[in-house]
């Protein structure tokens, strides 16, 4: 049966250890399965961090409460900031 990947040279530095580690256990066959892994639970986080901003986004978009201007925010942002370092008793 024809090979479906070609061989690929990576250079691990510190973590040729950690996957030497999980073949020597057993928990893997081989480097290439170690990498194989690697590449499927990048793909897993890659997709939740995906799934997680897609919600985010939406969540913000659907938000019912109103626009609040740029200088709005600001001033706000301002009046919070003044607000703390009086607080702090910075405000000499």
């Amino acid at each position: 049966m024809p090979r479906t990947s070609r061989p690929v040279t990576v250079t691990l530095g510190d973590l040729q250890n950690r996957v030497d580690e999980r073949v020597k256990s057993g928990a893997y066959a081989s480097v290439s399965e170690v990498m194989r892994a690697a590449i499927r639970a990048l793909d897993r986080e890659e997709a939740a961090m995906g799934d997680w901003l897609k919600r985010s986004v939406d969540e913000a978009l659907a938000d019912p409460r109103p626009d609040v201007s740029l200088d709005d925010a600001f001033r706000r942002v301002r009046r919070h900031h003044a607000r703390r370092v009086k607080a702090a008793g910075g405000g000499n």
